[in-house]
């Protein structure tokens, strides 16, 4: 098996094999394969190897307790017990991003190498970095995976226990890869192997390439997808509501690492503002993010929004920036990372946090050769911020994140999650990452369900309007201005803190960008334990409250302005106003304007709009965008 990497002689091209200090124990038969220390003795051979080899105990259940082990976790140990008592060939861990998935597949690799039930180890990954984070978090347990490894390679060196390759990369050979996995047993490693569902022609690949593996370890930590292409080796079980859905083997997540400890509770701040864009007719248009709007019109503020050249996306990164300065006081090296769309944005947002902040931040895009090494270099430095677009997206780990600027159009769940997942990495009690974001129903849905848990369905209605990864691919492509580019013009936008959402819950009733109603929530502690972080939310939003009570009582006194403007023109501003909102939520709900109305009417008393005072108006306008905020 392993014993006979001590005739490798020393190669300076491979450091990786200085970490390889552990030996492999046959459980089966009750013997040992020879450790390197062992083997180094018995050869005479000068090695790497040589140098730090050593026999590590092992506990009352059998398991590996080398201190080069990462301790486990208490899921990460319940799911190993678990697997390795009833020997599956596929295993399906789902586990929340930030739980440890990585830690917890490579002890079941160790244990299978250890135990002689394979010969190899195959990890896949969604991209060319996560195969250089594997290698690097595999050779500290002792495991050498080869993430150079390149199909014209055909084969590795025999140095390595086993390669580290991408989707694509197994989509481009499948026949290769069957061979690879048929020539030794091997313990093949899916990592977020919802990404082998991304095609069809991906899912075909993996199902031939790994279908002769001795073992499947497929992790995930968003086991849905917004289509129904199945995935590779993972169990559907029909539900009693009728739905097939995938069927993991251990579940861990959000909730249960928070309750744990594991992960940091999430701050969410919501930006709204005003937004305008010329249409392809050159009609300019005015709306405000985040009250009702058809879904175009919503489409179309959002991205007006995220406009570099407007006053919504200045304001925010600034906002985002003093949230970050108040985490630091307790947590120096803290990190913040903005999401961008698209390359060109991304460096537009650069410039924009350059200018704030005095500094330039990192920028990571996915065409940059060297986007690995400024992500590691990134993650050991106290850089105050990182600007990306798709690299750092999904199981890239730099755990000193706490701040994030979603800063992107993507409104997918499976999206949203993992790309929260890169804020949630617990490294101390107390720790809170906070994410700003635009106040726009389908974010904000998600963001008060971030504890909800879900599984790939393969029917049942499909409610998404396209793939994260599609969108994600387009954007990394060159930016061509298309037919859309042409049609819509993006002139200016202003922000205001909206709300946040904490736990759930929404917290606030709207503060102006600099106010000190924003910096109340902006200034939040650094570290605060959970249910603190509730009380201080509600304290801010009860002084908010008091606040607006005494401006209404001191408006109340103010003596009428000279009538400049005709009652006539008040009303009718007003009623066109409200048109237009009935208007949206009939949009949203498809309930009869009539029906809307009379519901107002309910609600508030009063005759019919053309009846109506100017303070009934007011009020059912009020009412409306409450509704549009609770509902």
């Amino acid at each position: 098996m392993l014993s006979g990497l001590h005739t490798v002689r020393c190669r300076s091209s491979i450091p990786l094999l200085l970490a390889l200090t552990r030996p492999y124990k046959m459980r089966n038969s009750g013997q040992s394969t020879r450790s390197p220390a062992q083997s180094c003795r018995s050869s005479n051979v000068t090695s790497p190897l040589c140098a730090t080899a050593s026999v590590p105990p092992y506990d009352q259940e059998g398991l590996v307790t080398d201190p080069a082990t990462v301790p486990l976790r208490a899921w990460q140990r319940s799911a190993l017990v678990h697997y390795l008592r009833s020997t599956p060939r596929d295993y399906l861990a789902v586990a929340t991003p930030g739980a440890g998935k990585t830690t917890f597949a490579l002890r079941v690799a160790s244990e299978l190498l250890a135990a002689g039930v394979v010969q190899a180890v195959t990890v896949v990954a969604p991209t060319e970095h996560l195969k250089t984070q594997w290698a690097l978090a595999a050779a500290k347990v002792g495991i050498m995976l080869d993430p150079g490894f390149r199909n014209a390679m055909g084969a590795t060196s025999p140095d390595f226990h086993g390669v580290a390759l991408t989707y694509a990369g197994v989509a481009a050979h499948p026949a290769l890869h069957r061979a690879r996995t048929t020539r030794r047993r091997t313990l093949v490693v899916l990592d977020e192997v919802h990404h082998a569902g991304d095609a069809l022609s991906w899912g075909d690949a993996v199902q031939e390439a790994f279908e002769p593996a001795t073992r499947r370890l497929s992790l995930t930590g968003t086991p849905f997808r917004s289509d129904t292409n199945p995935i590779p080796f993972v169990r559907y079980e029909r539900g009693a509501d009728g739905i097939t859905r995938s069927a993991s083997d251990h579940s861990y997540g959000y909730s249960d690492a928070l309750r744990d400890g594991v992960v940091r509770p999430v701050l969410f701040l919501a930006y709204s503002g005003t937004a305008t864009w010329r249409t392809r007719a050159g009609e300019e248009v005015t709306a405000t993010l985040g009250e009702p709007l058809t879904v175009e019109q919503t489409a179309a503020a959002w991205r007006t929004a995220l406009d570099p050249h407007g006053d919504w996306m200045p304001a925010v990164l600034a906002a985002a920036d003093r949230r970050l300065a108040e985490v630091r006081r307790a947590m120096p090296d803290a990190g913040g990372m903005v999401i961008a769309s698209d390359h060109r944005t991304a460096k537009l947002y650069a410039e924009l946090l350059q200018g704030i902040t005095g500094r330039p931040p990192v920028v990571v895009l996915s065409d940059d050769p060297a986007a690995s090494a400024k992500i590691g270099a990134f993650g050991a430095s106290t850089e105050r911020w990182l600007v990306a677009v798709r690299m750092v997206s999904e199981g890239v780990d730099i755990p000193r994140l706490a701040v994030g600027v979603y800063a992107t159009s993507v409104q997918t769940p499976l999206f949203f999650a993992q790309a929260v997942g890169r804020f949630v990495r617990g490294r101390a009690p107390g720790e809170m990452a906070s994410v700003f974001l635009p106040s726009v129903p389908s974010l904000l849905a998600l963001a008060g369900q971030l504890e909800v848990e879900r599984d790939h369905a393969l029917d049942g209605p499909a409610k998404e309007q396209f793939l994260a990864d599609e969108l994600l691919a387009a954007a990394n492509r060159s930016d061509v201005e298309g037919e859309d580019e042409a049609a819509f013009t993006a002139l200016q936008a202003s922000a205001q803190l909206d709300r946040v959402i904490y736990d759930g819950g929404e917290y606030g009733t709207g503060a102006a960008v600099g106010s000190d109603d924003e910096q109340d929530f902006l200034g939040l502690p650094g570290l605060l334990a959970p249910e603190q972080v509730a009380v201080l939310l509600q304290q801010h939003q009860a002084k908010q409250l008091r606040s607006q009570a005494s401006e209404r009582l001191g408006a109340a006194a103010v003596p009428p302005l000279p009538r400049t403007v005709t009652a006539y023109q008040v009303l009718q501003g007003l009623r066109k106003e409200l048109n237009g909102l009935v208007g949206a939520w009939h949009h949203r709900t498809s309930r009869p304007h009539g029906a809307v109305h009379a519901e107002l009417r309910a609600a508030c008393g009063g005759p019919p709009s053309a009846q109506a005072t100017a303070l009934q108006l007011q009020d059912r306008i009020e009412t409306m965008r409450r509704w549009a905020r609770e509902r």
